[in-house]
């Protein structure tokens, strides 16, 4: 170890490990409180140091036991809400990730379904890296037709890579021009095997989008001819795995639900460990749908969205 790194190391420890003040761990190693300041600084941005708080907040506890007693979801994970909305995904990635990792060492899993979006994305990187040659990640709905990072297919070979799982794709667009045509395509070998896969899933992790012109899938993955409005006027208040329900949990009466390649509702219910991870105040209302249909088991939501929700939840 270098003679630079040995301080760095030595006041970190004396301050961190020792609790000794800035000023003392100056005093023995010889050094300005300054430059003590700066070692500090330097052990943490290297990853030197890493602090994890251990104490959960007393209300997200709180928060958690209702939805388990209230809406029967077998685990909830509830993180503070931040001030910054544009934190939320990345908060409620770690908290999904942790929760995946913890239930893959508790449990036996085969088959792990998964959808797409930027919470879905960051969930990956805090997934423990393993080697699970007998697990099959799959995708659970069609991709979209422009390059994204945040696609299923990109999210679900990623989960394989950091799992050594094995992988499959729904090599299919996730909505077809009609009804028709998405009976015709999924009536082919290819795709019947598929969607065996789907419902053979353990574990499925999934996220929801609202109707606002903030869901990806509005943003990116409606097709041409259907617009916010026309799902607006059918009650929509927003979809799982591309399929939109209303405030009750049911499917609304579009034409678009008939057109999505993605499994059926009551086949997604009976998974037995539905994930779901979204939060902020414009997902509150599809989170409370999907509580209602019965389609998430374990729910991983920012504090605010999941009262707001829970309220909702309540109201039916």
């Amino acid at each position: 170890m270098e003679e630079d790194d040995q301080v760095v190391v030595r006041a970190a420890w004396l301050y961190y490990m020792e609790g000794l003040t800035q000023d003392r761990v100056a005093e023995q190693l010889g050094l300005t409180r300054l430059r003590v300041n700066r070692l500090l600084g330097e052990a943490r941005a290297s990853g030197l140091v890493g602090i994890t708080i251990n104490s959960r907040l007393a209300c997200c506890l709180q928060l958690e036991g209702d939805l388990k007693r209230i809406c029967g979801l077998q685990d909830a994970a509830i993180v503070p809400t931040p001030q910054d909305p544009a934190l939320i995904p990345a908060l409620l990635g770690r908290a999904a990730g942790e929760f995946l990792s913890r239930h893959l060492e508790t449990r036996r899993v085969q088959g792990i379904g998964v959808g797409w979006g930027a919470t879905l994305r960051e969930a990956i990187r805090f997934v423990k890296p393993g080697q699970w040659p007998g697990i099959n990640v799959n995708s659970m709905m069609g991709g979209l037709t422009r390059g994204l990072e945040i696609n299923t297919f990109e999210t679900a070979a990623a989960l394989a890579a950091r799992l050594g799982a094995r992988c499959s794709y729904l090599a299919a667009p996730l909505y077809a021009g009609s009804q028709k045509s998405r009976d015709t395509l999924v009536s082919q070998d290819v795709f019947r095997e598929s969607f065996a896969e789907m419902a053979a899933n353990d574990v499925a992790l999934l996220s929801v989008g609202d109707i606002s012109e903030r869901s990806l899938l509005v943003r990116y993955g409606l097709p041409k001819d259907v617009t916010i409005a026309s799902l607006k006027r059918a009650n929509a208040v927003g979809d799982i795995v591309g399929q939109f329900l209303d405030a009750t949990g049911k499917p609304v009466a579009h034409p678009l639900n008939k057109r999505a390649i993605s499994p059926a509702l009551d086949v997604l219910a009976k998974i037995p460990t539905v994930v779901v991870a979204s939060g902020g105040p414009n997902k509150a209302a599809i989170i409370a749908a999907v509580l209602r249909a019965g389609l998430v088991k374990v729910l991983v939501c920012d504090e605010d969205t999941a009262a707001q929700a829970l309220r909702l939840y309540a109201k039916a």
